[in-house]
């Protein structure tokens, strides 16, 4: 019986997903790569053979939970799970339904703790384990027009930080990692959901002055191979710490919050985004 063990990894199709797909398969793990749709896997599966590495596709949208229990149960143990799959909203409150909200949530925050729940039992009866999650610093600082998605993120990662000193009884390791601007299809996915703003909207002013700030930082993006390598080594670190970030620009803004005991520098950095 072979002893290599089991990756999976959930949102593939592009950016940090795919070359963290193809970098643990590089470093010698059974990779099982999920998307929505397995018909957006040619980039995967180029990346994959340019590096002279095999995975497996499969389909996952990580909001059916019937579909990611049939898939843990045939899988077997999961010695590693990335929970990667995550969707951008740019919008404030006013300008968000529930239904916006929930989607959100369903993707970002509750699917991520179903699959968690699913893979549980096989790492808990192994004696080992690893949970690793794409979060954002997002999730550590909220951000003007990103109620929603910096939402979700925090919630996610409440849930891990809550979660890891529990499974860790069990041998389980519990991780974050939190990438700043990372240039992939994200950008083009958050564009989307700008298209219906009207120009008489009471808010618009404010979200141009804001998408003109962002703008200039993914222009500086983090090359996803790079911010995929962090991810890779919380998968493979045997001392994992619990929280990483990307790149130095990641940590000095998820910084900004994790001292901030009284909200005033945060506050302080972000209302500026909007002169």
């Amino acid at each position: 019986m072979s002893d290599q063990q089991l990756a999976l990894v959930t949102g593939t199709s592009s950016g940090i997903g795919l070359h963290t797909a193809v970098g643990l398969a590089a470093a010698g793990l059974r990779v099982v790569a999920t998307m929505r749709d397995p018909g957006r896997a040619d980039r995967l599966r180029a990346v994959a053979q340019e590096n002279g590495v095999t995975l497996e596709v499969r389909a996952l949208d990580v909001t059916d939970e019937a579909q990611a229990t049939a898939l843990v149960a045939e899988l077997g143990r999961v010695d590693v799970l990335v929970n990667n799959a995550g969707r951008g909203s740019v919008a404030t409150l006013e300008q968000l339904s529930t239904e916006d909200l929930r989607a959100q949530l369903e993707v970002n925050y509750v699917g991520v703790a179903v699959l968690t729940r699913l893979v549980l039992p096989g790492m808990r009866a192994a004696g080992r384990g690893r949970v690793v999650t794409v979060t954002s610093v997002g999730g550590a600082v909220g951000q003007p027009f990103s109620d929603a998605y910096c939402g979700a993120k925090f919630a996610v990662e409440g849930l891990m930080q809550s979660l890891a000193p529990v499974v860790a009884r069990f041998g389980i390791g519990v991780c974050i990692v939190e990438p700043g601007a990372v240039a992939s299809d994200f950008v083009s996915n958050v564009a989307g959901d700008l298209s219906g703003t009207a120009t008489e909207d009471p808010y618009a002013g404010l979200l141009a002055a804001y998408l003109k700030r962002a703008s200039g930082s993914f222009a500086g993006a983090q090359a996803a191979p790079d911010a995929a390598r962090t991810v890779i080594e919380a998968c493979l670190s045997p001392d994992p710490q619990f929280r990483w970030q990307t790149s130095d620009g990641a940590r000095a803004f998820a910084g900004l919050s994790l001292g901030d005991l009284d909200g005033s520098r945060v506050l302080g950095a972000t209302t500026t985004w909007l002169e």
